[in-house]
């Protein structure tokens, strides 16, 4: 081998080298675990305030270094929200624009992203961004960075690009950017699903979406790339089973129990266990275990009374 050729090809490797970290950044695996953790809360949001769930993640990935940052960690402050006069709540101080900054402090994440919401819904610099279409994260991008929201001027493309790279428009409704469906218009054919996406909804903590007539766990799975024989073992079904229209599917494992409140179930005329298990997203295995019933005998008769937690 020649010296040129060898210096062509320590070139070339340098070149892979310098572009791994490139390409592991926009799947940075820490990301990927905060926008399983977060996406129901997000998507719960979204449909009491009316703020696109992207945007919300995206916010929420940038502001708290997914989740990792010293305000997030231990404040459980995910959107760098600062005090401000009307804040009568736990405070922290942490250098920012300015040394010792107050930032608000909350009690659980859940009360962090509560408070995001009631922030922008509540000012009035951010009121023409609820006449956005709630797809438009664009818009809402842009918005927040022309109402103030952060003093980055790169603040909108930055939200932008996490939105992109992750495809977070997928937890807002209809979720498809205007780029995005010119793109996938050519590919209609081979993605049928595409043309009409499922609304992702959130229960018990959980993603779900609601089978229609045609679906199957093949389409579902690479609608929302999940390995279709996931979306069996999540929904406790057999890959036999032919979705019926308004059937729950799930998109993400069940829970051990039922959140609170829901303690007991009375049984209700056609409902079983399976229907149970959905209705409240309890594994099958444990909604038996918890009631100490036989899977192979027990069927649930009108009046039973089931635990749930």
């Amino acid at each position: 081998m020649t010296m040129k050729c060898i210096y062509r090809l320590l070139a070339f490797a340098a070149f892979i080298l310098l572009m791994l970290p490139i390409q592991a950044q926009r799947r940075n695996s820490l990301y990927n675990n905060y926008i399983k953790e977060y996406a129901p809360l997000a998507v719960e949001q979204m449909n009491k305030y009316r703020i696109p769930a992207s945007i919300t993640l995206a916010q929420g990935l940038l502001e708290s270094g997914a989740g990792r940052s010293q305000l997030a960690r231990k404040s459980n402050n995910h959107f760098g929200i600062k005090c401000h006069n009307t804040w009568r709540g736990r405070k922290v101080y942490h250098d920012d624009d300015a040394k010792g900054e107050c930032f608000r402090a909350y009690r659980k994440v859940e009360e962090s992203y509560e408070d995001h919401s009631k922030f922008l819904k509540n000012g009035p610099r951010y009121a023409f961004l609820f006449k956005l279409k709630i797809t438009d994260y664009k818009g809402w991008a842009r918005g927040l960075k022309k109402a103030g929201y952060a003093t980055d001027p790169s603040y909108a493309n930055r939200l932008i690009t996490i939105i992109e790279d992750y495809e977070l428009y997928k937890y807002d409704n209809k979720g498809m950017s205007r780029r995005e469906a010119r793109r996938w218009e050519k590919e209609l054919k081979k993605k049928p699903w595409l043309a009409n996406p499922h609304q992702i909804y959130t229960s018990n903590k959980l993603l779900y979406v609601v089978a229609r007539t045609g679906d199957d766990f093949r389409l579902l799975g690479k609608e929302f790339d999940i390995s279709w024989k996931k979306l069996v073992k999540y929904n406790d079904l057999h890959r036999e089973y032919t979705l019926q229209a308004g059937d729950i599917i799930y998109l993400m494992e069940k829970n051990k129990k039922a959140q609170e409140p829901h303690r007991v179930y009375v049984v209700k005329d056609g409902d079983s266990m399976h229907s149970i298990s959905q209705k409240f997203g309890i594994r099958l295995k444990n909604l038996y275990k918890m009631n100490r019933k036989d899977a192979d005998e027990y069927v649930p008769e009108v009046g039973d009374r089931l635990r749930l937690r």
